[in-house]
């Protein structure tokens, strides 16, 4: 039995993947147009160069493309389509030597989440950003995914593949490693 279609409660891209998968190719450039800059600015945390940033970017598009009659909307569309970005981008990693971290001024996530100013956020953020590489690779992700990206706990398994008791559990141990790798430096 096929499971039921999520709601648009649970899932604000299921009207956009119905309309798609009825033959209306508009509601994957709506899709697109919702998502590529939140995959770019996922993408680009892994691969460290914008250029691949974007063709990665423009690959787990086409593959969501062709995917999506066979996307079984157990989850969001923008969970299984970040799952899609994150493994090409791991798999572009394996295959190219290490880079150094670029210049992302992602500010704003650190304003958001830590509730304060943008001068401490942009602090923080140039301290962390240096540290991230660090992390042991399940933590970085749930730590990326959560903060970056806004995802719940319950996202956050289904895009890494985790429980969402290690989802959580890979959080508080990348938070506590990060504090420790911060106060050393």
């Amino acid at each position: 039995m096929d499971p039921p279609a999520p709601t648009q409660e649970l899932d604000p891209d299921a009207g956009l993947v119905t309309e798609f998968l009825a033959g209306d190719r508009g509601a994957f450039d709506a899709l697109v147009r919702r998502h590529q800059a939140a995959v770019r600015r996922l993408v680009l945390r892994y691969v460290k160069s914008d250029a691949d940033a974007k063709d990665i970017t423009q690959i787990a598009f086409v593959r969501a493309f062709e995917k999506l009659s066979e996307f079984r909307r157990e989850a969001a569309f923008r969970t299984w389509l970040f799952r899609i970005a994150i493994n090409l981008a791991l798999n572009h990693v394996r295959g190219a030597p290490a880079a150094d971290l670029p210049p992302i001024d992602d500010v704003a996530a650190f304003t958001t989440s830590l509730g304060t100013s943008r001068l401490v956020a942009a602090e923080v953020w140039r301290k962390v950003s240096v540290r991230l590489d660090d992390l042991p690779p399940k933590q970085r992700l749930a730590l990326e995914l959560r903060i970056f990206h806004d995802l719940s706990f319950e996202e956050v398994a289904a895009v890494a593949g985790f429980s969402v008791a290690s989802a959580k559990a890979n959080f508080h141990h990348a938070v506590k490693r990060l504090r420790g790798l911060l106060t050393a430096s």
